[in-house]
Formats: C-alpha cells, structure tokens, sequence
C-alpha cells in the first residue's frame, strides 16, 4: 500500500529514540516519506520523545456497530476509524465487514486499512447479517471471490454455536478447508479464521491457514504445528474477557457451551503464554466493531503482557512487528512516515501507549 500522492507536504524534522533499534538519532521527512540525510528548512515537530512505527490493530471491525448491526454512513464509519487514531493506531486489519469502507482510503487523515473482504460462513452458523453465508461445495469459490476483492486476506468462521450440539463445533469439513485455503494461495490472499473452541483447529491448521483470530482452544500439540508452520495467532484478549457473559446468557438454553466458554476464558492467558514461547507469532488486535469499541489498542498490548509475553515483545506485536506482517515499513529510508511519538519510553512502560504525543500519518502531522 503505497498511500497516496502528496506533493505539498511539508518537511519535518524529528529527533529522539527511534524503536526498536532504540537509537537516539535525527530523521527527516520528505514528501512524506522518511530520510536520514538532512532537510533544509524542515520544521521540528518532535525532540527527546521516543518514535515508534505506527500502530496497528490486527484484528477489528470498521463497518460493524456496537451490538452487530451495520454502520449505515460514510461519516459513521469515519468516526471508527478515527477512534483508532487517536490511540496511536495508524494501520488497521479488517477482519470482516458487511461495509464497503474503500471510500475512507481518499482520506489521507484516517488509518490504512488492510481487508479481508466479508465473513464466510456456513448456514445459520454465524452472527445474523455479518457474514456471507454458503453450503461447503460453495466455500471454494467464495475464497476466491473475497482474495480478489480484499487486501491479500480472506476471513473464515472456523467455528461457532451448533445448535444441534449445544455447543462449538466446526463449519467446514477438513478437505473443503484444504481445498479453499489452496485456493486463496493461488490468488495471492492469506487466510485467518475465527475460532474460539479446539474441534476446528486441526482441520484449519493441517489445511495450512496462515493465522488463527482468539485461538482460546488451542492445545499444546496444536501450538507446537503452528508454530512448525508460521502460523500466527491474533488472541484478541480484550474481547475474551467477554466469554463469561457469553457464557451467562447462553446458559439457559445451552448449557454446555456456557461450560465451554468459561473453560476457554479460564485458560486464555497460559494460552497465549504458550503459543508466544513456543515461538508462534503473536499479534495485537482488538476485536473493535461489535462488542468492543475501537481505539483499545493499548489495552490489548497490556493484556498480551500480562499473559506473558515481556513488554517489548508486546509492543512489537502492536507496531514494528505487526506492520512487517501485513507488508507495511517500519522506520526505514524512504518509508511512508507512519509515525508515533511516546514522552516516555513505551517499552518500559506500556502506559504510555495511552498517551500519544505526536502522530504522523502519510507524512502530515494529524495529531
């Protein structure tokens, strides 16, 4: 994603700890793009801050309202993204949505976003009105319609409430899996699927997806093929801490599956602590749109430390880490100046992530 063309941005100049690498050192930018031989006549905007790569929410919802339903208006969907913003978050990974937002991408003051087109899903399986909703023999197909129409991502429900059981259960058979994910291959496109429960993950991880969104079921075994793989695994902890009260309101009907989600609940962090040791490439999203308002970005890095990953690891998962992932630069020669600036040292002190000094977006200073 090249951003767009801007031939009136102005020279900047700033000086400070530039992350990871954690050197004290001077950058320009230019055109809106990052260079460290000197710029004449730039302004200064920044001294003695730390300056992190943008941040990024690597699993959220632009489109989907609070409780399901559809944002209806450009300036709705706009308001999201702008949430997003303001907490430092300068690159977002659609993970579905009912919405088309290309519209937001002639806004040079709003987050990149990077889609995955809409929810596949099986029949009756799914959140109403969310998801594209098909018969396995049509799932290869539609793999292919959404790899063309997203960003270089597809989105599957690997799981979700079968009424029939009362409880998780899986959508797709494991030969279908295998057969769309090698379909989304061919097109160019990765795959991620939700998954909450264990039963699906071996048909999805064996089909070779490229990531896993909550992962809460995941064994021991299973952690050690994904992390065989390259698999990645975005736990999305701040919308995990909803399972009790998923639970509480399934209960009466289904009282199995409240069993299930509180269990799932219980052992999410040694989860995530796991599947980060044991080398599987962790990511910070947020689940935003829905049941989580967007901008939460820095609670979701606090929430992967307290599960264990140390805090630089945390924070990577949330900027310089995340950004390589989705194919975006870091702080680099001739990078599109995604940019944020932090008082105090965020790998240190992961609080300071809720106190953004300066932003700088597509090489202009929005905030």
């Amino acid at each position: 994603m090249t951003g767009l063309p801007a031939p009136d941005l102005p020279d900047l100049h700033l000086a400070g700890v530039l992350l990871p690498e954690g050197d004290d050192r001077d950058l320009w930018v230019h055109g809106g793009r990052i260079t460290f031989e000197p710029v004449p006549g730039a302004e200064t905007v920044s001294r003695d801050g730390f300056v992190v790569p943008g941040l990024v929410d690597a699993h959220c919802h632009v489109g989907i309202s609070r409780g399901g339903g559809r944002v209806p208006t450009l300036a709705g969907l706009r308001e999201q993204a702008l949430s997003e913003r303001a907490a430092g978050v300068l690159a977002l990974r659609d993970c579905g949505s009912p919405v088309d937002t290309r519209a937001l991408d002639d806004d040079p003051e709003l987050p990149r976003i990077i889609r995955a087109g809409r929810h596949l899903a099986a029949p009756r399986r799914y959140i109403p009105g969310l998801a594209l909703e098909m018969e396995p023999g049509d799932l290869v197909e539609a793999v292919r319609t959404q790899a063309r129409r997203g960003d270089g991502w597809v989105k599957l429900v690997g799981d979700w409430i079968d009424r029939g059981v009362g409880d998780l259960a899986p959508e797709w058979p494991a030969d279908v899996l295998a057969e769309a994910i090698a379909a989304a291959h061919a097109e160019g496109a990765r795959v991620t699927a939700h998954t909450f429960g264990t039963d699906a993950l071996p048909g999805l991880i064996g089909a070779g997806i490229d990531c896993i969104e909550h992962g809460t079921g995941l064994t021991e075994e299973l952690v050690g093929e994904m992390a065989a793989r390259g698999t990645a695994v975005v736990p999305t902890l701040v919308n995990v801490e909803n399972f009790p009260g998923f639970a509480t309101a399934g209960e009466s009907k289904f009282p199995a599956y409240a069993s299930t989600m509180r269990r799932l609940y219980a052992g999410s962090g040694a989860v995530v602590r796991a599947a980060y040791e044991a080398g599987v490439p962790v990511f910070a999203g947020t689940d935003a749109g829905g049941g989580i308002d967007h901008g939460r970005v820095a609670d979701e890095v606090r929430a992967l430390h307290r599960a264990g990953l140390p805090a630089e690891a945390a924070l990577a998962a949330g900027s310089w880490a995340a950004r390589t992932w989705l194919g975006l630069p870091g702080i680099e020669e001739d990078a599109e100046a995604d940019l944020v600036v932090y008082e105090t040292d965020p790998r240190k002190d992961l609080d300071s992530l809720q106190r953004p000094q300066r932003m700088i977006l597509r090489g202009r200073v929005v905030a």
